[in-house]
């Protein structure tokens, strides 16, 4: 019993102290100016970790405690700091790795049932950096109908969706995991349409993943998307958001040009994105933007169908 709770004490202080050297800043710095590649030490104390050097990444030993402390302790407060410590030691690719092969993933995925808000929205920043390594997504795809389910039922514009959505974005970067979101792209507009500027890019980011996928383009044109989609076309919306709008609609255009990609129209009802973007209403929004006065808004206009 002592034995454990010395580890424990250990792990806490770990956690404590490489919370405070891996700040979010460095979660930018993979390396220094001048291309210096990181350096791994074979080992460091609690008391080496509080220096607030960031050359360095935890070894191998260090995080195997970390994953211990998350496996072993209650304390929401430790489980949040050990938390962001994974999460930004896995900014670093040597370390995406490591904690795979130490069978950290399946520890970290399971803080995102935590009652706790704070816990899961870090577990998911978590997964999202570790989402980067493509072996890692491997594991971490058994997550993704739940991250969905907690991305549409969970309070609109929080930290977790937010962080959620991220997790999404990164997992669908390739075309290997898109087909797991299909049945929740309706659900994912509505989030569009309802949510503040910083959610409409972020689902937007997502969006775009899936547009750029002819398998996924019947599962966006017959979605159920309520008219005020295109208003997101208006002359007046954040270039931001204006921008990706237009892109979407780019990326699926083209999708429907290519050989093995054409779609029936009568497939698709009233009130689903096909009858949105191909509509005479967007037509007029499209002919209008034409005359926008942001060069890049113009540009992108004049790459859509000609109406």
């Amino acid at each position: 019993m002592g034995g454990a709770r010395d580890v424990g004490w250990v792990a806490a202080g770990l956690v404590l102290a490489a919370g405070a050297c891996y700040c979010v800043y460095r979660l930018t710095c993979g390396r220094r100016r001048g291309g210096r590649r990181l350096r791994l030490r074979p080992s460091r104390s609690a008391e080496d970790l509080t220096n607030g050097s960031y050359d360095d990444v935890l070894n191998a030993e260090q995080l195997q405690k970390l994953l211990y402390l998350l496996e072993s302790t209650e304390d929401p407060a430790i489980i949040e700091r050990a938390l962001v410590t994974v999460g930004n030691s896995a900014a670093f690719s040597a370390n995406q790795v490591v904690i795979r092969e130490l069978g950290g993933i399946p520890v970290v995925g399971s803080k995102i049932n935590s009652p706790n808000q704070s816990i899961k929205e870090k577990a998911l920043n978590a997964l999202n950096n570790l989402s980067v390594n493509v072996e890692n997504q491997i594991k971490i795809k058994v997550y993704v109908n739940q991250v969905c389910e907690d991305v549409l039922s969970g309070p609109l514009n929080s930290a977790v969706q937010l962080a959620g959505l991220r997790l999404l974005t990164n997992m669908t970067v390739t075309n290997d995991h898109q087909h797991m979101l299909r049945s929740y792209i309706t659900d994912l507009f509505h989030v569009l349409l309802t949510g503040n500027g910083s959610t409409k890019v972020q689902v937007l980011k997502l969006l775009l993943n899936l547009s750029e996928n002819p398998a996924m383009t019947d599962g966006l044109l017959g979605a159920q998307v309520d008219s005020s989609f295109l208003s997101l076309y208006d002359g007046h919306v954040a270039k931001e958001i204006l921008l990706r709008v237009l892109t979407l609609f780019q990326n699926i255009n083209n999708c429907l040009k290519k050989e093995g990609c054409l779609v029936i129209h009568p497939t698709f009802t009233k009130g689903s994105l096909f009858y949105l973007l191909y509509g005479e209403e967007c037509a007029q929004k499209m002919r209008a933007l034409v005359y926008h006065q942001d060069a890049d808004v113009k540009e992108k206009v004049t790459m859509l169908p000609k109406f």
